[in-house]
This record gives structure tokens, sequence and C-alpha cells, in this order.
């Protein structure tokens, strides 16, 4: 497996030794698990120590979801729900089976209407619970469960409480209590993994197992890039080649990243990414403000600002070479489109040569960009993909001298609401 990194400028000129000694130390401190906020880095190893009956264990409680349930509900909000929806986007067809498990999200955004409707949806449907959330008292997945549980109380009664199932600390917090009061079946989110890097636990697992999906793949891809991740080599890293082309950039005068993409089944990693690298380096006045396109759909609305706007931003492609099926453009008798010129090419190369006319005009427009290709869009490839991110989003923040692993600027809203709100205590 190879992910690849293809910068618009020379690589090799930005490894100076100071920047090579940085990185090294930047290196050993993931590794050793003794750099700042190591208290989170357990994910690092996490795919190469995972238990083995763990798995087993999250595979049987999906089949078991599968073989009783139309709908799985997913409540939580950021890394407890972006990681599984973006993995579950990037394997689905784009018109599901209807014999499919539908996993649907909740507790990501506050709307009466949104949840109104959700249960008018599931009434005649085997409905499922998954609440995630480590402490149990966030806003909004609080504020969705506690309508949800209801909603399953009703309507199942005593057996509601196996249709709920709960992913929450070990130890403590509101939700494992609640949990052990009802009975409902509990999985853990490990202390040491924070929300945004938790795809590879329970968090992540249990859905996309219940969607359908190869969790053992997924692993597996992820454990392959934690052996390449985790050789020290500034020119075959390209977890370290993507951090340092970032921060170079950044420290240029491009405070901007857009991630895009010609894949719409992508537009969930990019959601993922954004919240990985918003949270992880946008502190004590800075980082990269992450954006994202997805083309050509945004050639023809946001391309205009990136050809020809403000020059702040840079460009990251995330290419995808081979696709599992496509359609050719076919000749016809009647050329009134004028596109008899692309007979014999499918819309996969049509996309391909979109992305080079695309870098090409962009680049002439001063934007410096890079590219980033992974083989396909399969278990095995996306767990690769996630963990690359990951590692380089640790390695981006430590070369800013940032804790990638906390986000006290999310706190100041929470406060702020429950003044407003009157929450005793506040």
């Amino acid at each position: 497996m190879n992910i690849s990194v293809n910068y618009s400028g020379d690589y090799n000129q930005l490894l100076t030794s100071e920047l090579e000694s940085k990185l090294k130390a930047i290196h050993k401190g993931i590794h050793t698990k003794s750099a700042e906020g190591a208290e989170y880095l357990g994910w690092v190893d996490w795919p190469s120590t995972i238990n083995q009956e763990f798995l087993e264990d999250i595979k049987e409680t999906a089949k078991h979801i599968r073989s009783t349930s139309d709908v799985l509900v997913v409540i939580g909000i950021g890394g407890s729900y972006l990681g599984s929806k973006a993995v579950i986007e990037a394997l689905s067809t784009p018109f599901k089976k209807q014999t499919d498990l539908e996993v649907i999200f909740a507790g990501h955004l506050v709307s009466g209407e949104y949840l109104k409707e959700l249960i008018t949806y599931l009434d005649n449907k085997e409905v499922t619970l998954n609440i995630i959330s480590k402490s149990g008292t966030t806003t909004e997945p609080a504020i969705a469960f506690r309508f949800l549980q209801q909603y399953m109380e009703k309507r199942y009664g005593d057996q509601a409480t196996s249709r709920i199932f709960v992913t929450t600390d070990e130890e403590k917090g509101a939700l494992r209590s609640l949990a052990i009061e009802k009975g409902y079946r509990r999985f853990v989110v490990p202390g040491n993994i924070g929300g945004r890097y938790s795809v590879f636990t329970a968090v992540g697992l249990l859905p996309i197992a219940a969607a359908g999906y190869d969790i053992e793949k997924l692993i597996n891809g992820a454990k392959i890039a934690e052996q390449e991740f985790g050789v020290f080599d500034t020119k075959s890293n390209s977890a370290i080649q993507y951090a340092v082309i970032r921060n170079h950039l950044y420290n240029t005068g491009y405070p901007v990243e857009i991630m895009a993409t010609f894949d719409e089944k992508l537009t969930y990693v990019q959601e993922w990414w954004k919240q990985l690298f918003g949270e992880s380096e946008g502190k004590e006045g800075k980082g990269i403000f992450p954006a994202s396109v997805l083309y050509s759909t945004d050639l023809h609305s946001l391309g205009q600002y990136i050809q020809d706007g403000k020059r702040m931003l840079f460009e990251s492609f995330l290419m995808v070479k081979s696709v599992p099926s496509d359609l050719m453009v076919f000749e016809a008798e009647n050329n009134g489109d004028e596109l008899n010129y692309l007979s014999g090419l499918s819309l996969h190369e049509f996309n391909m040569a979109c992305h080079e006319a695309t870098a090409t005009a962009h680049l002439d427009g001063g934007v410096p960009q890079l590219t980033i290709t992974i083989e396909q869009l399969d278990e095995q490839h996306i767990g690769h993909l996630l963990y690359f991110y990951m590692m380089a989003c640790a390695f981006s923040s430590y070369l800013l001298d940032i804790n990638p692993f906390d986000q006290p600027g999310v706190e100041d809203y929470k406060t702020n609401i429950f003044k407003i709100l009157k929450k005793p205590g506040y």
C-alpha cells in the first residue's frame, strides 16, 4: 500500500538540518509517548495492539444489530460520529439497497424538526440506538438521546434495553452510570484516545461493522500505516512530508488549506479531516484553517475565488487511482452537445484530466498545491488513509509547538451557553 504526496515546489529544499532535528525529536516523542499531550497518544499503536477478542465482540454485536434492525441510529457529535460517517460514506454506493441496514446519525446538531422527522421515519422500522459520549453530558447528543431514549422505551418497553448500546468512558461519567442502571450493553472509549483520533476504537468500529463493512481490513490498513509511518525517514515517510509541506506554506503566508476531491463519496472524509486538523492545530493564535471543495461542482462556484482571489490559500488534492465501476462516453449520431471528441473516454479518466487541468490553472494563478493519491476506496485503503492523516496532524501540530490533543476553545462556547441558559453552577 502506498500514499504518494506530490508537491508543486521542491520538497528537498525544505529539509534544513534544523528542521530534520526537530522532526526527529517529534517522531521520538510520539512513538515513546513522551511528547506534550502524551496521555492521549494511545492511538499511535492502537491498530497493532488491538485485542482480537474485542474485534470479534464488535462483529458479533454488529451481526446481531443487522439481524434485528432496519435502522441503527448513532448519536454523537464531533469525533463521536465523523469517523464512522466518513468511512461509511466512502464505502457506500450512491443508491443503497433496501435490504441494507441503514445507519442514521443524530445528536450532531440541535433541531426539533430533524428529531421529529427522524422519530416519524423510525415508526415503521425496527430500530437500535448507539449513543456515543465519554461523559454523557455533552449537550447536543444528550438532548437527542433524551428524546430517542424516551421513544425507544415507549415503543419497545422492557425490550428497549437490548436495543440501546452505549459507548462511553470505562470508569466514570453520567452515561456510564446510566448504562449500568438501565442494563445497557457498554463499549469503551479508551481514556488515552481523544474523540477525533477514535475512529479505530468502538466509537467508529461498531457503526462501521453494523453498516456491513469489514473492520478487520480497516484495522489492517491502519496497522500497515502504523508500521510504515513509524519509520523516521523524511524522504519516504509521506505523513512527515505532508506535515513539512503544510508547515512551510503556513510560514510563507498561506494560512488556509483547501482539500479538493473529485469523488463525492469522500466528502465526509473531508469533514472528518477538517475537525482533525482544525481542533488539533487551531490554538494560541496559530494554525492552518482547513476548508474543502468538491470538484467539478465547486469549480463552477468557489473555483473562481481559488483561481483569482486573495493569495492566502494552498490546495491539497485527494485523488483515488481506480474506481469500482465507471461509464465510457459513447459516440452519438447527432453530436449536438459536441461531446463526440470524448468518445472512448471513461468518466474517471475525465476527472483525472480535470484534476490535471485544474491543478495547472490554479498553480499558474499562484496557488501552491500538493496531491495525495491512494490506490482505491476499500476498507484497507481507507484505514491506511485515516491513520496517515492522524500521524501527519500530530507532526503538523508539534511543528507549531501546539498540543494536538486538547481543545480549550471549544469549552468557551459551552461555558457561555450554560450561562445563557442558566445551567446550575454557571
